[in-house]
């Protein structure tokens, strides 16, 4: 096969490319020596979580637009691969510390009605709306958004691999790099990004992260005690993540790590027994316009960027596979003006 279209990096901003340039007629290539998923891509967390809704812009209104297709995007992928992303829109569960917490949780809440366009709701909700898998809160109330979903990060790039073997699609370790070239290769990139200009695009930051054993297949993730906490359907809660700059050993988990698993603990009481099953570290792509790059590469005809997807990737690539498909194929440009790579160049 000559393919249209070649994208290095079968992260999950490679395959969604990939994904939508199939759904458009093109012949794709994916050529990744490591395997889909060896990156940032193969995490645990998996919390597609929005924004808060207020000082609106471009990248809210994107991430607004690709979380609310998700739904569809990841059902898509699961009938052609018949392989499970693990998602689901369990929603999320934020304790209020005080009472100017939630007066200003009250305030955002009637600008989602506005901002979300009545397809997601925030509000204010007592234990009795909460759940019993919440966080503990000082005022007994906490913030509820039906915006958040979930998925199981190394699940859903196995799915979507298969998705576009199945579609027609490669996905090998090695071949002939054809058509429009494609760079998703996550902190990897980054570092050729500097390289290649002689300015930082970004950096690679460190996350660790951690698998505890329980089971709350249907529970909202929670955000409390400065850590995500993401109940998966398998019988497993992630919880994560630290945010390191600088670290010797990218793959490496350490007392960073003891320390999140202790604040998820404290935060939940369910969680205090639930013995850590997986730790997991890697490093995760930034841009220094902390958007995501997306567009042609300055400078390198038929080159584009599909990176920097760092902590929102997973909700970010639905929309942003699909815009730059788009792009490179039809010319068509919704590229959002502080995602392309001139941004963070």
């Amino acid at each position: 096969m000559r393919a249209d279209v070649t994208i290095k990096g079968a992260g999950v901003f490679g395959l969604s490319v990939a994904w939508a340039a199939l759904a458009r007629g093109a012949r794709v290539r994916v050529i990744d020596p490591w395997g889909p998923g060896a990156g940032a891509s193969g995490g645990i967390v998996g919390a597609l979580a929005p924004h808060v809704p207020e000082a609106w812009n471009e990248k809210k209104a994107f991430q607004l637009e690709s979380l609310l297709m998700a739904k569809t995007f990841w059902a898509d992928v699961e009938a052609a691969s018949a392989r499970s992303p693990g998602y689901a829109r369990t929603g999320r569960l934020q304790p209020l510390a005080d009472v100017e917490a939630v007066a200003l949780a009250r305030a955002r809440a009637a600008s989602a009605a506005h901002l979300w366009q009545g397809r997601a709701v925030w509000e204010v909700v007592d234990e009795t709306a909460a759940g019993p898998f919440r966080p503990d809160s000082p005022t007994g109330l906490w913030v509820r958004d039906t915006l958040s979903a979930r998925l199981h990060p190394r699940q859903a790039v196995a799915a979507l691999a298969a998705a576009v073997r199945a579609r027609g699609g490669e996905v090998v370790a090695a071949g002939p790099e054809e058509g429009a070239i494609v760079h998703a290769t996550g902190a990897a990139g980054l570092a050729e990004l500097v390289s290649a200009k002689g300015r930082p695009a970004g950096q690679g930051i460190k996350g660790q992260a951690a698998l505890m054993r329980y089971d709350a297949p249907d529970a909202p993730q929670l955000f409390a005690g400065g850590v995500h906490v993401v109940p998966h359907a398998d019988g497993t809660v992630a919880v994560g993540s630290t945010t390191e700059r600088e670290w010797h050993d990218p793959a490496a988990t350490d007392a960073q790590l003891d320390d999140v698993v202790a604040a998820a603990r404290a935060a939940v009481p369910a969680l205090r027994d639930a013995p850590v099953v997986e730790r997991w570290a890697g490093l995760r792509p930034r841009a220094r316009s902390r958007a995501p790059i997306l567009g042609p590469w300055p400078g390198r005809p038929g080159h584009w960027i599909a990176n920097g997807g760092f902590k929102i990737g997973f909700g970010m690539a639905p929309l942003a596979g699909e815009v730059l498909a788009a792009a490179i194929l039809t010319g068509e440009d919704r590229i959002p003006e502080g995602f392309r790579p001139e941004a963070s160049l």
